[in-house]
């Protein structure tokens, strides 16, 4: 299959997820009671699409096609870009701040990306800041359902990749209850893409079933409190570490897309 007709596969099924999260997150505030909506957020790569509910205090659902050259620099660290600059890149790019601290935040992305070479990439994870272990039970065994209709080495390869790569070091700490992460995935496209497209099915339905048990829940300032030092860390792992954000800052993306992972409010101690 020719690479144009890749790139336009992937454009449509990026922008067909965009739209199916951001209608699960309208219709889980809808059910609670609030009407609020995503607001859309159009530039000449893409569309950002952010909200600020009642349950998702700050949520948003990015989709980007940027095409251009890498500098230099950045080229060394890319496969297929050391003696040629350009590339291609499109992807999804989803953050969920919930309001209430018994709701995990959640993360999910995934992108392809084309220079000589061409891949995909991406993942999800979860940050509760309150313990809660059937939660974490049913997160991971949800994705080693997904991971072992496609490849029974993919969910203990990726979880592994995943523990690693949300790690804070200088907190000596994993940023949330971790998940999945796979990056320069090249082996078959047909079988990659279908993975790929599973991964946001999947995500979709996780957010959706874990949002939806315990939206209703009462909380108390102190697990607010709990929550806002966690989203701290969120913060510190996304702008010293995360390499999504440093990619899309060194490649022409836009800024408030790729801030828009920052929390509403955070707090340190």
């Amino acid at each position: 299959m020719k690479i144009e007709k890749k790139q336009k596969l992937v454009k449509s099924w990026f922008m067909d997820l965009q739209e199916i999260i951001c209608d699960t997150i309208e219709k889980i505030e809808k059910d609670y009671g609030s009407n609020v909506k995503f607001k859309k957020n159009r530039w000449k790569h893409g569309e950002f699409r952010t909200i600020k509910g009642q349950v998702i205090e700050k949520g948003g659902v990015a989709y980007s096609n940027v095409k251009g050259k890498l500098s230099k620099e950045l080229a060394k660290k890319v496969p297929g870009a050391k003696n040629k600059l350009s590339f291609w890149s499109s992807g999804v790019s989803v953050v969920l701040h919930p309001k209430n601290p018994k709701i995990p935040a959640m993360h999910f992305n995934t992108r392809f990306i084309c220079t000589k070479k061409n891949w995909f990439g991406g993942g999800m994870d979860a940050t509760p800041c309150l313990a809660d272990n059937r939660e974490k039970k049913y997160f991971h065994n949800e994705l080693r359902k997904m991971c072992n209709s496609h490849n029974k080495k993919y969910y203990s390869n990726y979880k592994k990749w995943c523990d690693k790569y949300f790690y804070l070091p200088h907190r000596k700490e994993t940023r949330g209850i971790g998940g999945i992460f796979f990056d320069y995935k090249m082996d078959d496209w047909e079988k990659d893409f279908l993975f790929v497209k599973d991964a946001g099915v999947t995500f979709n339905y996780l957010a959706r079933n874990i949002i939806r048990k315990k939206m209703f829940l009462k909380w108390k300032k102190k697990e607010k409190d709990l929550q806002l030092i966690k989203r701290g860390r969120y913060v510190e792992f996304n702008l010293l570490y995360d390499r999504g954000t440093k990619f899309g800052l060194n490649s022409g993306g836009n800024p408030k897309a790729i801030l828009m992972s920052m929390p509403p409010i955070a707090s340190w101690k």
